[in-house]
Order: C-alpha cells, then structure tokens, then sequence
C-alpha cells in the first residue's frame, strides 16, 4: 500500500516537472514578434533589469506609474535621501508617486543598483 502511494507521488512530482519544463520552453521569442508598444504618458516601465524610458518631463503636481512588467521584484528608490521610495514591486505591480516640486530627480533599484533613471519636473 506505501509503495503504490510513492509510485503515484513520484509519478505526480514527474508529470509535474514535465509541465513545467514544457512551458518554460514554449515561451521563445521570434524576430518577427511585434516591439512593445511604449509606456503611457507619465508612465514608466520596468522590465529587462531596465527602466523605460530611462528618462521623462513631466509637470509639476503630475502623478507618475511605474509598471513591473518584467520578471523579478525592483523598486523605485530616489537618489536623494528620502523623497520617494517604492518598496518592493512584484511582477505585475505598480507605485505611483505625484511630483510637486521642481527639480530633475534621479532614482534606481535598490535591488539592482545598475538599474537608475530620472524625473525632470518643470
């Protein structure tokens, strides 16, 4: 009785790793496939250990998105001591922050410090 339940989770935890397996190799990219369309206005994406685009103009008093649309946790952390900070962002989520005072701001990912970008505010 033991034995025929580890066969069944051993043939369950096999099954499994299959599946996964197989999706990890379905998901290709071709040189045909469409470039991703830009981000809104006011808004930033992150994605590929990059923040696109690396660089905006905005208003003062506009609220800026930040997007993860990659696959690994960033944050949006101000290069000056505590004007913002984002805390972690999980793929798929977003931080916004409104920008009331002039200025160019400079920010990266504390994670990935290679990761850095800036706000001008006019």
């Amino acid at each position: 009785m033991l034995r025929k339940f580890f066969r069944s989770l051993l043939a369950l935890i096999f099954v499994s790793v299959l599946l996964l397996l197989a999706q990890g190799c379905s998901k290709s990219s071709s040189p045909t496939s469409p470039s991703p369309t830009p981000p809104p206005p006011n808004s930033v994406s992150i994605v590929d250990f990059a923040f696109s685009p690396a660089s905006i103009t905005v208003d003062s008093g506009v609220t800026v998105t930040w997007t993860n649309n990659g696959a690994t946790t960033h944050t949006v952390t101000s290069d000056g001591s505590g004007l913002f900070s984002s805390g972690n962002i999980t793929p798929g989520g977003t931080y916004t922050h409104a920008f009331v005072s002039k200025g160019t701001f400079g920010y990266h990912c504390s994670i990935h410090p290679q990761m850095t970008a800036s706000i001008t505010v006019k």
